[in-house]
């Protein structure tokens, strides 16, 4: 049987085996470190902090901002050489004058977990600079009583969150001392869960000063991840799978959290951050609710390789913004 939630886990190329993990429900204990080490520095992305400002200004001078200032964006995760470019066009959208508080909300692909969890560190070392977590926050979070907390392992395992750290602190250099970060990993969880932590997020999405980054990247093709659906009469394979991204891609853009959980179901693309995107999607449709005027535009696309055989791979990356009207 197609086991997608164990796909997506695993989908990402340098992804450990899955493996259980230590949650813990109050960060009651002493950290061994109170800074989250910048564990992928150096392999995904440079650990130098004079080259990795030279990438970002670079990637970030190519981007348009055409779809701000955004509110939330959805950005890949991958190693920087492969989607770098790509993820600048989400974070151009940012007007970091006017943003207090970032949310990063990312898939846990090392872990099994079927709820949300916090980061109990004190800052998020990047090679630019350490980002503050928002313990305030966390423990407005806590106190619903539907999260855990990461161990520090758990935490520094974890590059969905992590691959953001670089990018934030760059669009927010000049505010640096003046805004703190809200790390989350997103389990596997179901539709319920993700409408529940939806209108948990709502009143923080309805606050100018707030960010969120949703990290996801989209489809991985491929015999190495067991997924390599492909509709007779596509013409080439990274076609085929650029009509099955962008319809997922359409249906994010309608902010209708069903019709994106439908396609999910219908052709189980492995798109890792479906839960993050499902979790916006839903306070989204709670702010709309309460009669909040929304639109969600993806800016970029792109592919690690073109498969043209069943023996290639690829993973497809998409970035977009949501903007308030």
């Amino acid at each position: 049987l197609f086991d997608r939630e164990s796909v997506l886990r695993n989908v990402c190329t340098g992804c450990d085996t899955t493996k259980s993990s230590s949650f813990f429900k109050k960060p009651s204990f002493k950290m061994p470190n109170s800074n989250r080490l910048a564990t992928h520095a150096g392999s995904w992305y440079t650990d130098s902090g004079a080259e990795l400002n030279r990438q970002l200004n670079g990637w970030l001078n190519d981007a348009d901002l055409t779809f701000g200032p955004a509110r939330a964006i959805i950005a890949p995760h991958a190693g920087y050489r492969y989607c770098g470019a790509c993820g600048a066009w989400a974070y151009r959208q940012i007007s970091p004058a006017v943003v207090k508080r970032v949310f990063i909300l990312g898939p846990s692909h090392h872990v099994r977990l079927s709820r949300c969890a916090l980061s109990a560190v004190q800052y998020c070392n990047t090679p630019l600079y350490n980002l503050k977590v928002d313990q305030q926050i966390n423990q407005q979070l806590e106190s619903t009583g539907h999260f855990k907390w990461m161990d520090q392992k758990t935490d520094e395992d974890e590059h969905s969150i992590e691959m953001h750290l670089p990018y934030v602190a760059k669009v927010m250099e000049d505010y640096k001392d003046q805004f703190t970060i809200v790390p989350v990993m997103v389990g596997s969880i179901t539709n319920e869960w993700e409408e529940t932590y939806g209108k948990i997020f709502a009143p923080y999405l309805a606050d100018p000063q707030n960010l969120f980054v949703i990290s996801s990247d989209f489809c991985h093709w491929g015999q190495r991840f067991r997924y390599t659906y492909y509709e007779e009469g596509s013409g080439p394979i990274y076609k085929w799978i650029e009509t099955l991204d962008k319809m997922g891609m359409d249906l994010i853009e309608t902010l209708k959290a069903d019709s994106f959980s439908e396609y999910l179901r219908k052709y189980n693309n492995t798109i890792c951050g479906r839960h993050p995107i499902g979790v916006l999607m839903q306070a989204v449709e709670e702010l709309k609710r309460r009669g909040h005027r929304m639109s969600f535009k993806f800016l970029k696309y792109d592919q690690s390789n073109q498969c043209c055989d069943k023996k290639d791979s690829s993973v497809s990356y998409a970035s977009g913004s949501l903007i308030f009207e």
